[in-house]
């Protein structure tokens, strides 16, 4: 397989996480999928470019899974070849007390891409339909109206906050920011291998964290918040695709390959035109600078 077709993995209607496999049938070895990486990073670097000179768009790439997805090495290996001044990548943590002292997007609209620039959100706005949904106490940290307990939170809450989060993405969408969400879909047996590599292997030790195997007791309440959140958000101006993570490097290779068809579909972002006055005069510049 050197070739898929990106609407397979695009949600458009209800899904269920379930029908939809966690690793990719091929007989590529990883060396062949890490140079069709390669032949989309090119032109993806040459488009980021592009955009820049337009200045009238913003790209805003999503990026949710569990621990050990594969998240921050598909960064290091799909953005490798960009302009570093025109790709940031925020990774969002524990809100901090002055986030908390704003509402839970705040901090999210802060760190959105400016007109010509891409930033990648690993872990995103959606954390706040998810670990809260797992931990629901975390909500009392926001000090919102009218809840003050857990008991608080009722199901409506959380249909409001989806809806909210629809709004924002909406409204980003409408005054030029490019959305594009990706799910990275690991089984929990391969989850199960990547952290005993953190503790097998001292260069990885770091990585491990005993509270990654506390959130592995929930999986099963995270894929059941994760399938809910993408059934309810995935919209034609802001679409989530589920990619299959148990193979990083053919994960990397499918988004990137993602980003840049569905980028292509922007035929109105093109380098400007110099303006014809300029031109007209290049043979008195040209000179200019023989002299």
């Amino acid at each position: 397989m050197t070739t898929f077709n990106s609407e397979d993995y695009k949600i458009t209607k209800p899904f269920r996480l379930a029908d939809y496999p966690t690793e990719v049938e091929t007989s590529l070895k990883d060396k062949e999928k890490e140079k069709l990486l390669d032949e989309v990073q090119e032109p993806l670097s040459t488009w980021q470019d592009v955009l820049y000179a337009h200045n009238k768009y913003g790209v805003l790439i999503c990026l949710q899974g569990m621990d050990t997805s594969g998240k921050d090495s598909l960064i290091r290996e799909v953005f490798k070849e960009f302009n570093p001044r025109g790709v940031v990548v925020h990774s969002f943590k524990t809100p901090n007390s002055t986030e908390l002292e704003h509402d839970y997007l705040w901090r999210h609209y802060l760190a959105l891409p400016e007109k010509g620039k891409f930033a990648v959100f690993n872990r995103t706005h959606y954390e706040n339909v998810l670990v809260t949904r797992v931990h629901p106490e975390y909500i009392l940290n926001e000090n919102l109206p009218n809840i003050t307990h857990v008991e608080d939170i009722t199901p409506e809450f959380w249909e409001n906050r989806m809806e909210q989060i629809n709004n924002f993405e909406k409204h980003i969408t409408q005054n030029g920011t490019i959305v594009l969400k990706f799910y990275f879909h690991m089984s929990k047996e391969e989850q199960r291998k990547r952290l005993l590599r953190r503790l097998e292997e001292p260069e990885h030790h770091w990585k491990f964290s005993p509270g990654d195997l506390k959130e592995r007791e929930r999986w099963d309440d995270y894929m059941k918040y994760y399938e809910e959140a993408i059934n309810k958000t995935s919209k034609p101006h802001a679409p989530w695709y589920i990619i299959p993570a148990d193979d990083k490097e053919m994960a990397r290779y499918m988004v990137g390959k993602i980003i840049w068809e569905e980028l292509q579909k922007y035929t109105d972002i093109k380098e400007p035109d110099l303006d014809e006055k300029v031109k007209a005069n290049f043979e008195v510049y040209r000179k200019q600078l023989e002299e």
